[in-house]
């Protein structure tokens, strides 16, 4: 007969009053998943009661600067593995630890940070759905521990999605008028790409080598999951490769775009610039001696302005001949 129990762990600390510890537990079948949020030391000081885990390891899940490995012991493995998280109070992914102990009949979770929503949804499921606690934990730890990371995995390609949708939305407006909003998009852009891809690469080489660690602790054979698992990996980092390099290409494009732009509006400047030098010249030449409207130098010919606003005007078009000539227009 298969035995259920659900427990959440208390502590008595110093003080008198007793304080909740952030661990809940699922036992079905023999098996035990312990999972545990935002860990302190009471909840370390719970784990180095209740199992011999290594002083070191428990001082890993309090740190936070931890790169994606595997721990290898006689009886258990400390696997520390990081998933990205979209922050949307910031708008960008960061990296959340997720730290896990597995052992003969039982599996511990980590969510250091509290920030993987997913794995905690999936740990209530199994708490109150005991087709789910059947499924997930009636086939031993190393199937438990695959349906956790398989998790955590397919997490990860809504947020490849979003990328790819982005980088689709700043190719659309890369050609309009919006300069600046362009650049910050594809910044941001390349800021979530490089931040995936720093947390993607260290962990394919941690799924890929889970399998023949866990072998031990699996009922059955689960090659097959873990290559699925392995393959699913990989196509989110051939897909971060592929978004980075078109980044970079729309990147170049844009800047060729605005150099164009900076061009075009240069070589207007230019023109009129050239143009009211010539004017310039032609009014310092005449200012003195001309008669102007209003009785302005009153010794001078009537019509002079006349004459002088003709050769400006032919001197303009002269000009803008020229250019237009010498394909400069």
């Amino acid at each position: 007969m298969v035995h259920f129990r659900v427990r959440r762990e208390k502590q008595l600390p110093p003080v008198p009053s007793e304080r909740q510890l952030n661990v809940e537990s699922i036992t079905w079948g023999g098996l035990t998943w312990t999972h545990i949020e935002k860990p302190t030391e009471q909840e370390t000081a719970y784990l180095s009661q209740h199992y011999s885990f290594h002083p070191l390891n428990l001082d890993d899940v309090l740190s936070r600067i931890q790169r994606p490995k595997i721990d290898e012991y006689k009886d258990h493995l400390f696997i520390v593995s990081h998933f990205p998280y979209y922050d949307p109070q910031n708008q960008l992914l960061v990296s959340s630890e997720m730290d896990m102990f597995i052992g003969e009949n039982y599996l511990v979770t980590i969510d250091c940070t509290g920030n993987l929503q997913t794995l905690g949804k999936f740990f209530k499921l199994c708490l109150t759905d005991e087709e789910e606690r059947q499924k997930n934990l009636g086939q031993g730890p190393a199937f438990l521990l695959y349906r956790v990371v398989d998790k955590m995995v397919d997490y990860c390609f809504p947020m490849l999605s979003k990328i790819a949708d982005d980088v689709e939305r700043v190719e659309d407006n890369i050609f309009s008028d919006n300069v600046r909003g362009a650049v910050r998009e594809l910044s941001v852009i390349r800021r979530d790409i490089i931040t995936f891809r720093r947390i993607i690469w260290p962990m394919r080489a941690v799924v890929g080598s889970l399998e023949p660690r866990i072998r031990r602790f699996a009922k059955t054979d689960l090659e097959a999951y873990f290559g699925d698992l392995v393959d699913h990996v990989d196509r989110i980092w051939d897909g971060l490769d592929e978004y980075k390099e078109v980044i970079e290409g729309l990147d170049d494009t844009h800047y060729s775009l605005a150099s164009n732009r900076i061009n075009e509006v240069l070589r207007i400047l230019t023109i009129l610039t050239t143009i009211g030098t010539v004017l310039t010249v032609v009014v310092s030449f005449f200012g003195m001696n001309v008669a102007l409207p209003g009785g302005a130098n009153p010794g001078g010919h009537p019509f002079s302005w006349v004459i002088v606003l003709a050769i400006m005007l032919a001197i303009i078009a002269g000009m803008l001949y020229f250019f237009s000539r010498r394909r400069w227009l």
